[in-house]
This record gives C-alpha cells, structure tokens and sequence, in this order.
C-alpha cells in the first residue's frame, strides 16, 4: 500500500499535468481562432450598382451577397445567410453571390446552391464586404449595406429580415446610403 503522500504528490502532478494541457489547448485556439475585433466605419452607397441585363426589371425580389474569401468577417454571417436562405428561398427571393474580383475560395456547404455572378455593373465602387443588396420585385435597388452592425450578424440584429418582410408585402423602400460600424474588409482592388 502506498503512503498517503505518495498518493496526493501523484494526484498533484495529474492535475498540473491537466492543468498544462487544457492552457495549451486554449492558447491554441485563441491563436488560431479568436482573432481582435476592431470597428470599422463604412459608408455603403449602392448608386452606382445594378443588376446584370440579364436579371434586371421586373421579376422575383433578388438579394445579392457581396464576399471575399479572405476576410474574416465572412463566417460572422454566412449561418445567418444560411438562414434568410431556408426562410425566404420558399417566398420567391433568390439568391446570388458576388466574390470579390481576383479573389479565390469557396462559400461553404450552405450557401453553395446561391447563383454566383461573374461581374456586377458598379461592383467595384463598393467600399466593403460582406454587403448585401437587395433589388425589389420592380428591378429597383431597395438596399444596399451590411447584413448588421457589430462583430457578427443573427436575426436579432440584422438590417435585411426587415427589408425583405418589407419588399414581400410590397412596401416600397429606398435605403441605399448606409452608414454602419462593423466586422468589414476592403473590397476595391488593392491597387
């Protein structure tokens, strides 16, 4: 039979042994994942934006998703948009994706079914990604900004669930000069 001390010196050293690996576990995953969230300010204006010939007039309410692979702030919207998609997919909206021109990735699983665009006339006089526009049943640029403010986006905080119960019950809207402080990545080519 072991000593009483043996046993609590060897409970001890499990412990710090424990100890040491759940901190090399968090410190990892504070690396790798959890990156500082600094505000920024953009400006959205959609003036110059409009929807490709083959889309324009007349038609189903269409939102488009503004995104560039290599910004961070992608994954703080990409449930959410997952979401508006399961909800109003089945009401008529469709759904399309603009990556940012010369940028590489892909949306995940979720989101792969949107129709991706090549171009959009006025796309690259956006300031910012991730953006969402939204054209009304008419083919007129009802909104264009970001899907929230702050450092993620959910259905308590989102611009768009109001903009498309809005445009669904025929409400005409014009909110496309928005001025929000958020997770943002440049989106004009760096030059």
């Amino acid at each position: 039979m072991r000593p009483p001390y043996r046993n609590a010196l060897f409970a001890s050293l499990i412990l710090v042994i424990c100890a040491g690996v759940l901190w090399a576990a968090y410190d990892w995953f504070q690396g790798r994942y959890l990156r500082a969230f600094s505000e920024h300010t953009a400006v959205f204006s959609g003036d110059a934006l409009q929807l490709p010939a083959a889309l324009s007039g007349p038609g189903p309410i269409r939102l488009v998703h503004f995104w560039d692979p290599a910004c961070p702030c992608n994954v703080g919207n990409q449930q959410h948009l997952g979401e508006l998609i399961e909800q109003y997919a089945p009401q008529g909206v469709e759904f399309y994706a603009l990556q940012k021109p010369g940028s590489h990735g892909q949306l995940p699983d979720n989101l792969r079914h949107m129709k991706n665009l090549d171009a959009l006339p006025g796309a690259d006089q956006i300031p910012a990604s991730p953006a969402v526009g939204i054209w009304d049943r008419t083919g007129k640029l009802a909104y264009f900004g970001p899907y929230s403010e702050g450092l993620t986006c959910n259905a308590s905080n989102s611009f768009i669930e109001p903009i498309l119960k809005a445009l669904g019950t025929g409400r005409e809207l014009n909110a496309t000069h928005t001025l929000a402080v958020g997770c943002y990545c440049s989106w004009p080519k760096d030059l």
